[in-house]
């Protein structure tokens, strides 16, 4: 325990320096470490895919769910996308040292807000090796230190994305502990970083319910966080039958193993003779299960019987829960009873109904008449994300540049004393 938590406090400390400097780095010097790191990343694929074969075939050795094998997957296509990822940052405004709302007061005083950095993150994340990258530039861009832990599964893929960061920050000028990733495997770790409060500012999890329900109990940082994602697509009476279909079909069925996947499809009753059969043919051919209501199992005997567990049911896997319901009340109300507050989507050619589902449901993500894939930092312009947060404090959704920072209120004056 001694040596992890030296381990931590060195880490800790790094950062706490390398997060002072960045504070005072300007965006030319950030956004340069940005394009040496997707240099970084571009000239070494071989060895990243090289990595991360290890670990898909420690994942095949250790039975991984297909859906863990996916997240865990890096291809050229992925880091493709890696690399997009940070030329949008590059794109993006910097944030720090943002000044709004200043306003003079009668005293002659003008008083605003300077938007700031965090300070030093901890990121506590699994599978996913995307999010090393992800994780690193948006606290860079921010102007904030990270820690990193990656999961166990990740651990090479994670070790050669890093090598990465750091000689892009080396390249740039910057501190390369801006940036630290843990190399133990030891989850001690995890339970020093997330009581580090002499150095950790904020804790983001981001992996699986049982991670981020540990994270948040054992924390003495404040926690960004989402437990799960039971996102939600209701078709209404008045939807128009192909976009239905199309929405309700990418929402489930584009990927699987992602916090923004459909898990409960809602379809109004007068609605589901005109959608359901195509829906369960494209689903069945996909190969999805189905679980449906009493009502929903008439359509066709593949569906089997959904139990109240399934409504609560984060699958991240090929597996839809299916209900009919007469109302769009009753779709709000399983909402409200069902939803983890993620993401839900309506699809109607009703302008009323619309505003209704997007006024009264109250989720982080609510979308009119698009796929709840759509519901990420990348997908919002934000270049890429940290997390998506079903918090109501500090920030909510995506968690992007912005959302790494707070604000200070700032006073000018010339003179001015307080009569």
């Amino acid at each position: 325990m001694g040596s992890i938590k030296d381990l931590i406090t060195t880490l800790g400390k790094n950062a706490k320096i390398a997060a002072k400097s960045l504070r005072c780095a300007n965006t030319q010097s950030k956004n340069n470490a940005l394009l040496a790191i997707a240099n970084q990343i571009n000239n070494r694929r071989d060895d990243i895919l090289a990595a991360n074969k290890k670990d898909l075939d420690h994942g095949k050795d250790k039975n991984l769910d297909s859906a863990l094998m996916d997240r865990l997957m890096l291809d050229n296509q992925r880091l493709n996308g890696i690399i997009e990822s940070l030329n949008q940052i590059v794109s993006l405004p910097d944030p720090v040292g943002e000044i709004t709302d200043l306003k003079y007061r009668p005293s002659g005083i003008q008083v605003g807000k300077m938007r700031m950095p965090l300070g030093v993150m901890g990121i506590i994340y699994e599978s996913r090796p995307n999010v090393t990258i992800d994780a690193a530039a948006l606290c860079l861009k921010s102007g904030n230190g990270v820690i990193l832990r990656g999961g166990s599964e990740a651990i090479h893929s994670n070790l050669a994305l890093y090598q990465c960061v750091k000689q892009g920050l080396k390249d740039a000028g910057l501190d390369d502990n801006c940036v630290q990733l843990i190399d133990t495997t030891d989850r001690k770790a995890v339970s020093e970083l997330v009581q580090a409060s002499d150095y950790i500012d904020a804790i983001i999890p981001r992996g699986g319910k049982s991670l981020v329900e540990a994270v948040s109990a054992n924390a003495k940082v404040p926690v960004i966080k989402h437990l799960h994602g039971v996102c939600h697509t209701y078709i209404d009476k008045d939807a128009d039958t192909q976009k239905a279909i199309k929405i309700a079909f990418n929402g489930k069925a584009r990927r699987y193993g992602v916090c923004n996947a459909t898990e409960t499809l809602l379809v109004h009753a007068s609605a589901a003779a005109r959608v359901l059969p195509e829906l369960i043919e494209q689903y069945t051919l996909k190969g999805v299960e189905l679980r449906g209501c009493v009502h929903t199992q008439q359509f066709s005997k593949k569906i089997i019987a959904a139990t109240d567990a399934d409504w609560d049911t984060e699958y991240l896997d090929a597996i839809l829960s299916i209900r009919i319901v007469n109302s769009m009340s009753d779709a709000i109300d399983h909402i409200e009873q069902h939803s983890s507050g993620h993401t839900e989507s309506i699809v109607t050619e009703n302008y009323t109904s619309g505003r209704r589902f997007i006024t009264q449901v109250d989720s982080a993500s609510v979308m009119l008449n698009a796929s709840t894939a759509f519901a990420d930092g990348f997908e919002y312009g934000l270049g890429a994300e940290i997390g998506i947060s079903t918090d109501k404090f500090h920030v909510r959704g995506p968690v992007g540049l912005e959302g790494l920072t707070s604000q200070k209120f700032i006073v000018l004056g010339d003179g001015h004393i307080r009569q």
